[in-house]
């Protein structure tokens, strides 16, 4: 796995998301610190409401970003992304007010929600090998982890030195350095595709997705780990101070068990799916999540065992979501690719969009029992309907017939009118084969 950072254009491009990352995790911490200056024990709150913000920009615009930059180079959208994210993060450490959190977070996650789809869709054209595009998920999957488990230790030790204010420097020398390291790289060019109206084009990823049995399944499975997931990031800070009376270290402590957990599945995961398929591994991170959630709801942990309990919940939480990119590689040609990419990450972003604020605001009307119960139902109804949406097996080559194209139509010239290929959503298939 290791030997792809010395490919020459993947090693630059996971590079550049490690530096984002290390500095996004930094705003993390220093975000929930400053939210609870400002708001005390309704920090939850706060943070439910600045988490949701981010969804909708997430929701909103990154499929209305993904059609205006579709034919632009890679390049310039990715660098422009980066300095845009580095100029909001300047202006962090002046905040006095809650609102300005808000705002902030807003700006941020706008110039997000462009980088992230056009980064993750890259990746496919770089690396053709099935193999090696796995291997490369789960170094994805433990650069975000270092958010959650570097992140933390190093703001641990540099809250002993200075205000968390300061962290938010950090955002910001880490995005600039993400974009210098991809102004030396040579991205590969966009694919070719067919010039559609822009509303083709903003919708386009959408209707391939919701069109996909397994990307239906993946979308229901998005919400198990967004309810999980939404609860560590929004409650972590209020848990560990106001439940457990900890510091600010104990509250990076916490992050970096939970990115810890994380990580171990993440170095797991290419082994695993040599032997087993995609379906059965994130079914069974998700199923651990609902265990873990409602089992929470009844019990209240002493602090060796929460910690023990964030690490289970990173587990199934990189189990869940890792082998993502599989799905969407397999759902889609190369030019349609950054269309489902920013599909996956609108839609999963929506179940945040309900996930953060319910975690905050349950949280601090009623505490960490009921919540978790809560978030423990909604995890369980992802999982129920994945089981449902996702069939299993899932083959990629289907057979199946075309009734609906002319007899000299190219593709029935170079197939025949019933054939079997692997079957992907696209201009000569508009509906799954539910029967062959």
């Amino acid at each position: 796995m290791w030997s792809l950072l010395k490919h020459p254009v993947f090693g630059r491009l996971f590079a550049a998301q490690v530096v984002a990352l290390l500095g996004t995790g930094l705003l993390t911490v220093a975000l929930g610190l400053l939210a609870f200056d400002l708001a005390g024990a309704g920090a939850g709150a706060v943070l439910g409401t600045a988490y949701a913000i981010k969804m909708v920009a997430y929701v909103g615009l990154s499929p209305v970003a993904g059609a205006l930059v579709a034919n632009l180079p890679r390049c310039p959208v990715l660098i422009g992304a980066d300095l845009v994210r580095a100029g909001v993060a300047l202006f962090l450490p002046f905040i006095t007010e809650v609102w300005q959190i808000y705002l902030a977070i807003f700006l941020l996650q706008t110039a997000s929600a462009t980088f992230t789809p056009t980064f993750q869709a890259t990746i496919p054209d770089v690396l053709s090998d099935e193999d090696d595009y796995s291997r490369a998920l789960s170094l994805s999957r433990l650069a975000y982890d270092l958010e959650n488990l570097l992140s933390p230790a190093l703001a641990g030790v540099l809250l002993l030195m200075m205000s968390y204010h300061w962290l938010f420097g950090g955002t910001v020398v880490g995005f600039a350095f993400s974009a210098l390291l991809i102004l030396g790289t040579a991205l590969p060019a966009r694919k070719p595709v067919r010039d559609r109206p822009f509303r083709a084009r903003l919708t386009r990823g959408i209707h391939i997705y919701l069109a996909t049995p397994r990307l239906r399944g993946l979308l229901a499975l998005n919400l198990t780990a967004a309810a999980a997931g939404a609860f560590v990031i929004v409650n972590t800070v209020v848990v560990v101070r106001s439940g457990f009376g900890g510091t600010d270290r104990d509250v990076a402590i916490a992050l970096a068990c939970f990115g810890a957990g994380s990580m171990i599945a993440a170095l797991a995961l290419p082994a695993l799916l040599k032997r087993l398929s995609d379906r059965p591994v994130m079914l069974f991170g998700a199923a651990l999540l609902c265990v873990l959630m409602i089992g929470q709801a009844f019990i209240t942990p002493v602090w060796p065992v929460l910690l023990l309990l964030w690490a289970l919940t990173g587990i199934g939480y990189a189990t869940t979501l890792t082998p993502q990119g599989r799905l969407l590689r397999r759902s889609a040609h190369a030019e349609d690719r950054p269309a489902v990419f920013t599909a996956q990450f609108a839609l999963s972003h929506a179940c945040w969009l309900v996930t953060y604020p319910l975690a905050g605001q349950a949280m601090t009307a009623w505490g960490m029992g009921p919540t978790l119960g809560i978030l423990g139902v909604a995890g369980t109804t992802g999982v129920l309907l994945a089981l449902r949406l996702w069939p299993e097996g899932d083959p990629v080559v289907i057979p199946h017939r075309h009734d609906d194209l002319p007899p000299d139509h190219p593709h029935l010239e170079k197939h025949g009118r019933t054939h079997a290929h692997a079957f992907v959503i696209d201009d000569e298939h508009h509906a799954w084969p539910t029967n062959g």
